[in-house]
């Protein structure tokens, strides 16, 4: 490293800071740490003597920390965060190769998760951590290495592997669907169900039919898993993606509302933050998903 280890405080002097910023006192702070007061302080002053700063501004009520201390610890809380997520990454899988993947719910649930058997068959020393995120967000600021991102090629400071299309058809539960239904103008005066995250989903539709709709109403979802049920349930016509919908529309759950072609409103794509190394995990995932990529049934698009 370059940076002189004197300047680096030993992590019970961090831990001390930050509690003591957090929450305001010496004697919480101990009680947290399972310390003693004086404990405490002893490390705050190692820690002032270490950096020739001062840190705590002491009052009758609290101990504060100074304005620059105050900018001081939020970088350290955020070092020391990190630490423990690697601490717990580490002993989650001891033999190394963890990846930590960002997911779209209804994507992971049915698209992802049926095929990762088949990667912990292959690369049983790498272990695949999934957790949901709806929309992008900073790779610095999150414990992601990667994440599975829908739409177009929007989302900055990425490098992206497109995994495949999106198509998605118009269905709803059979009750709602008029025997004669030659023209898609009788979805204009349909209950409509959308997907805040496409806001915009049902007027691209309308768009591709050639028909100008008015502003669209509905009822509003944030996931797939509970707009499809509230389709089944005649609650409304949803624009669902054609791999999710396979089994509702086999069994007549649901069925399509006007026979057109699909529409793509986007494509799935897997993204990576391309100012740092990735961990060997991720490249051995990359790999993986570049060959079922590769398997692809063609109407995936």
């Amino acid at each position: 490293m370059d940076i002189p280890r004197r300047f680096l405080p030993s992590i019970s002097s961090l831990l001390a800071l930050e509690a003591v910023d957090r929450l305001g006192s010496a004697s919480a702070a101990a009680e947290e740490l399972s310390l003693t007061q004086s404990a405490i302080s002893r490390q705050l002053k190692v820690m002032e003597e270490q950096l020739d700063v001062a840190l705590i501004q002491r009052n009758q009520m609290r101990l504060q920390l100074t304005p620059a201390a105050q900018e001081y610890v939020i970088e350290a809380r955020a070092a020391i965060q990190k630490l423990a997520q690697a601490s717990l990454k580490l002993k989650a899988n001891p033999m190394g190769g963890s990846l930590n993947l960002s997911v779209l719910p209804a994507f992971a649930m049915h698209w992802l998760a049926p095929r990762l058997s088949d990667f912990a068959r292959k690369h049983p020393g790498v272990t695949i951590n999934l957790n949901t995120r709806l929309k992008p967000f900073d790779f610095t600021m999150e414990p992601f290495d990667a994440a599975i991102h829908f739409g177009g090629l929007d989302w900055p400071g990425v490098n992206a592997l497109r995994i495949m299309r999106e198509e998605v058809v118009p269905v709803c539960a059979p009750h709602l669907c008029p025997q004669n239904r030659h023209s898609a103008e009788w979805l204009l005066d349909a209950p409509l169900l959308h997907l805040d995250t496409r806001a915009n989903a049902w007027e691209s539709w309308f768009s591709a039919q050639g028909i100008s709709p008015p502003a669209l109403q509905g009822m509003l979802f944030d996931q797939f898993s509970t707009m499809i049920p509230a389709a089944i349930h005649g609650l409304g016509l949803a624009l669902l993606p054609s791999y999710l919908i396979q089994d509702e529309l086999s069994s007549g759950r649901l069925i399509r509302a006007f026979e057109s072609k699909s529409i793509s409103l986007g494509d799935y794509f897997l993204v990576w933050p391309s100012t740092r190394p990735m961990p060997v995990a991720f490249e051995t995932f990359h790999t993986w998903l570049l060959e079922q990529i590769d398997d692809l049934d063609p109407s995936f698009g």
